[in-house]
């Protein structure tokens, strides 16, 4: 979709998202009723005209089935469904996004919002029309979970679109977008992603090894079924839209609880014992019965690890002043992973339909249960230890600036002259005029003022600065107040002595009222109007 002219830019946004989400339905459903007739030519069919009707709601039920619609057969139901075919609609819907943006007009990023709610409201009307369009008597597809899921990619990729677009206009990069959220919630944030991330690679890396040494058995499968050029093609197709439900399971297998292969079947690190399975080469990546493959346990550590990086991210950019807080938000971490890996489980996971294939994929909650646990103490011993590290540091660069201060000589400032009025005696206990320096905190500021546009580091470096030497001359000044409320009651005691004692307290003190005077502190003048 190329980029709207400038004498496009002000259309309505909620007429432009519903041409948006019929643009890309229209695109998507194009694409799979393509490669569903390239499929029907390489099959063996009737006439055309006797199979267009069953060809185009074949389509329509495929492109439902990219959107995770499941679909209700005699034997039982459909849901386990290829995550990797959300793509195709998930890119679509993110480029109609960035052309809505382009289109309209968005004033503000916190907007962004209403665009996706443009995109997915009539994106979720037109899953919800063609579920009911594409029923037959042999597959009824799930109208409620049409419009669920329809809105729910709509929203999430018509609005990440959107979202792009503007920040490209605006001119606004990723890092000052994460940098507008509180610091503990982009840091909880960055070490959940992580730890996800990890345990992706990790699932990625653990099925690839598993294909690789049954490599031969998925050969002799694939010629079993002798799909041709074309057949074979969409064999790889759907191969690779299985991807990522296959990722999901090797990761569930890492983390222990393990997975399904039908009713009654388990492949875990603790016990293999799978039945029949559908003839799909990449199925050849399953261990074989009994005793799980001595290799495949160093896929236990992967969850470990995940923790580790996640707490060590976590604390990198929100160190906690109390030590004993970071454990805590290591394991919060660990907890958000293992909720996000539950939900990737529940819809990793379904049925195939008959009763022996109607339990296949790995049970969500304990997979959540346990990726908390393994993860999230992981994550709390490795942010303990990182804190304790990146609090040191900081110390080290702390002292290390006190050193380079001290070795720079600083210049005095000039002590102003202050003129008291006649009548007012000026000597020790009575008025004492004190101009003092400026405050180190100021000197920092306006350091920080004078100074060019400093980088995110620089400037959090010098903040930390300003309030260590707020704190300096907060005590400095408490010593000051002590020091000269010590003088003062000094210098009445050795007056009262003078007089005569205690006895003749009373009339030195009626004698004297109208000569004591309160301790006053002046600032140098340019510091006054800087406060001010």
């Amino acid at each position: 979709m190329p980029d709207s002219p400038p004498e496009a830019a002000g259309r309505p946004i909620y007429s432009t998202g519903g041409v948006a989400a019929a643009s890309a339905a229209g695109i998507g459903l194009a694409v799979i009723v393509t490669l569903t007739m390239a499929g029907w030519v390489a099959a063996p069919h009737d006439t055309f005209g006797e199979d267009i009707a069953d060809l185009l709601r074949g389509a329509v039920l495929a492109w439902l089935v990219g959107h995770h619609v499941s679909f209700s057969i005699a034997e039982g139901q459909i849901s386990l469904l290829p995550m990797g075919l959300v793509l195709l609609p998930g890119m679509l819907l993110y480029r109609f996004g960035r052309w809505l943006a382009g289109c309209c007009v968005i004033e503000r990023l916190r907007h962004v919002h209403r665009a996706a709610l443009a995109i997915a409201g009539p994106y979720a009307a037109i899953a919800g029309t063609l579920a009911l369009l594409a029923r037959t008597d042999e597959a009824v597809p799930s109208m409620p979970r049409a419009l669920l899921m329809g809105f729910v990619i709509a929203f999430i990729a018509g609005g990440l679109g959107v979202l792009r677009q503007l920040m490209r206009d605006k001119g606004v990069a990723a890092r000052d977008l994460l940098d507008l959220m509180p610091a503990r919630t982009r840091s909880l944030l960055v070490g959940m992603l992580a730890s996800t991330g990890t345990l992706l690679v990790g699932g990625l890396v653990l099925f690839l090894v598993a294909l690789g040494m049954n490599l031969p058995e998925a050969v002799e499968i694939t010629r079993s079924l002798g799909p041709g050029v074309v057949g074979g093609s969409l064999l790889l197709i759907v191969q690779l839209a299985y991807l990522p439900n296959a990722v999901v399971f090797a990761v569930c297998y890492a983390l222990g609880p393990g997975f399904a292969m039908g009713a009654s079947t388990v492949v875990a690190p603790t016990e293999v014992s799978v039945g029949a399975v559908p003839a799909l080469p990449m199925l050849a990546a399953l261990p074989s019965n009994g005793a799980a493959p001595v290799l495949s346990l160093g896929a236990l550590a992967v969850p470990f690890v995940a923790g580790a990086i996640g707490g060590v991210l976590t604390q990198r950019s929100a160190p906690d002043v109390v030590s004993e807080a970071a454990p805590l938000w290591g394991f919060v971490c660990g907890v958000t992973t293992g909720l996000l890996f539950a939900a990737l489980a529940g819809v990793a996971g379904g049925s195939l339909g008959a009763q022996r294939l109607s339990d296949m994929g790995p049970s969500a909650w304990q997979v959540g249960v346990v990726a908390a646990l393994e993860v999230g103490v992981a994550a709390a011993v490795a942010a303990w230890i990182a804190n304790w590290w990146y609090t040191r540091k900081q110390s080290r660069e702390v002292a290390a600036e006190r050193e380079e201060a001290a070795d720079e000589p600083t210049p005095e400032p000039a002590v102003p002259v202050v003129e008291l009025p006649e009548d007012v005696p000026v000597g020790k206990g009575l008025a004492t005029v004190t101009a003092l320096r400026p405050r180190e905190a100021e000197r920092e500021e306006k350091v920080v003022e004078e100074a060019p546009e400093p980088t995110i580091a620089e400037r959090r470096a010098v903040l930390r600065r300003v309030r260590q030497a707020r704190r300096r001359d907060r005590v400095v000044e408490r010593q000051a107040r002590r020091e000269a409320r010590r003088e003062l009651r000094g210098q009445r005691r050795a007056d009262r002595r003078a007089e005569g004692g205690w006895w003749r307290r009373g009339r030195a003190d009626e004698e004297s009222e109208e000569q004591m005077y309160g301790i006053t502190y002046e600032a140098v003048p340019e510091d006054a109007d800087r406060r001010d």
